[in-house]
């Protein structure tokens, strides 16, 4: 199959939004307490007008998100859909997973490494329980990131910008009579997540399965994935979900040290 010849420099030239589009990324990567509008066009010495249309364009597609107080930009966690969290040259999964294995080991229970895109969590990485009937789910699942432990876990050490602007998306919908379908109870959910570390899906997703989940975070303290461990509820006991917490956190905190090292 013959490929027709492009000349590099014509090409980008006749692509200045995408270049702008690509520069107005770039620059955000690299101040992650956000910017503004006119931050944006006086250091890339861009038109406030071309940078507008551009920055709504990406919102729209949910690559970064806006807050309607500051009038800040900031970029999202949608880049995981393209490629799975890494550093130096590391992908995540092979930071976590000798961690992972000892969560498994320790719980027995089903033991999955998730990622937040958009209002959902996805599976990267999955090690089964011990038992003989044990939880599990395809690599690559999704689930509504307010009703698993998982999702719970990570939104509640985003950026206070991020988490609600997720938190804003979200259109909450019942699965169970334990499922949080209110922006308030989320967030106040949250908030308790914060304090203790760990989150806790009570039957929220599915009757009869309960999970726990501690976040992993980059070097700002900032949640890229969680660990969490998944079976049938009267394996995990509510009297129990605080040691179980702890267990969880203390992986996911050896998980963090090694994804920073």
């Amino acid at each position: 199959m013959s490929v027709p010849h492009t000349n590099p420099k014509t090409d980008a030239a006749a692509s200045p939004s995408l270049q702008r589009g690509i520069a107005l990324l770039e620059y955000l990567a690299k101040h992650s307490h956000g910017c503004t509008l006119s931050e944006l066009s006086e250091a890339l010495s861009i038109p406030q007008a071309s940078f507008l249309r551009i920055g709504k364009a990406l919102e729209e597609m949910g690559y970064v998100s806006r807050d309607h107080v500051t009038k800040k930009y900031y970029l999202t966690n949608r880049f995981l859909q393209l490629i799975p969290p890494s550093v130096q040259d590391r992908p995540l999964s092979e930071c976590a997973i000798g961690a992972m294995r000892e969560l498994r080991d320790i719980t027995a229970e089903t033991t999955q490494l998730c990622c937040l895109i958009d209002t959902e969590i996805v599976i990267l990485e999955q090690l089964l329980a011990r038992h003989a009937f044990k939880y599990s789910a395809e690599i690559g699942a999704r689930a509504p990131c307010y009703s698993c432990a998982p999702g719970k876990a990570i939104a509640a050490f985003l950026p206070e910008n991020e988490r609600d602007d997720l938190v804003d998306r979200i259109r909450f919908k019942r699965f169970t009579p334990h499922t949080i379908t209110s922006k308030r109870a989320f967030l106040n959910e949250l908030a308790l997540i914060r304090k203790c570390g760990y989150a806790i899906d009570h039957e929220e997703g599915l009757v009869g399965i309960r999970c726990i989940a501690a976040p992993i975070r980059d070097r700002n303290g900032i949640a890229v994935a969680a660990f969490t461990i998944t079976g049938p509820a009267e394996r995990i006991p509510e009297d129990e979900y605080e040691s179980l917490g702890k267990i969880v956190q203390s992986r996911a905190n050896a998980a963090t040290a090694e994804f920073n090292r």
